[in-house]
């Protein structure tokens, strides 16, 4: 047993400040090597101005009556992802969007996009909300498929590359669950017969169920940083 009070009550201060700023520098991480499946859905939108011009500037069509610009259509989508450092998230998103566009004295014409997309996201996690909220800024490219079709008549089909960025954040409801809300902004060009080139993917806004699964205790990747 120690003799002096004094010295007992400097030891146990010098290592109550210790750990105070040990949990102040260097919080618990709560999205390091964790991972996550997202599924959203919602709406695809770009009203196409171009290729309805070109459209409207062939000879034959200069005095037709033009027709509304595109609308957009519904997209479905799918992420999977991995958080190797606290803010910093890699994953993969799988789409599939459609839209049906009108133009003068032609059929509905149909466009449907599918793909992948590798993302690069960085994150944060802020004391909002039931369990945190995550906001994210990120940065997307991959292959996209891309197929138009007019009522009744067959299909023009290309493959091109899309790059574009993404800006969103998951509302976090329990310790797995929450819900996820998402901007993106990407850029390809579909092909449509005698209709010309159209912009295949646009303004994405979406909205989804996340499922996280938790970090992992070992963390590998801090020990690289």
């Amino acid at each position: 047993m120690c003799r002096n009070p004094l010295l007992l009550l400097l030891v146990l201060l010098t290592a109550s400040t210790a750990s105070a700023e040990y949990d102040e520098e260097e919080p618990p991480p709560m999205l390091e090597s964790s991972s996550r499946f997202s599924l959203q859905t919602g709406w695809r939108y770009t009203p196409n101005t171009r290729f309805y011009d070109d459209y409207y500037s062939q000879p034959g069509n200069r005095n037709l009556e033009r027709s509304g610009d595109a609308i957009g259509g519904p997209l479905l989508a799918a992420t999977f992802a991995y958080s190797p450092m606290e803010w910093l998230e890699l994953g993969a998103d799988l789409f599939a969007t459609y839209e049906r566009m009108q133009l003068t004295r032609q059929p509905g014409l149909n466009a449907m996009t599918f793909g992948a997309l590798v993302g690069l996201r960085f994150q944060k996690l802020l004391e909002i909300g039931p369990e945190g909220l995550v906001p994210s800024v990120g940065a997307l490219m991959g292959p996209l498929f891309a197929a138009s079709f007019f009522d009744g008549g067959g299909s023009v089909e290309n493959t091109s590359m899309t790059i574009g960025g993404t800006v969103g954040a998951t509302l976090r409801l329990s310790e797995k669950w929450g819900i996820v809300f998402e901007y993106r902004l990407l850029f390809a060009k579909g092909v449509a017969e005698e209709g010309g080139v159209y912009d295949a993917v646009g303004n994405w806004f979406s909205v989804g169920m996340t499922y996280q699964l938790p970090s992992v205790p070992d963390r590998p990747m801090r020990k690289l940083f």
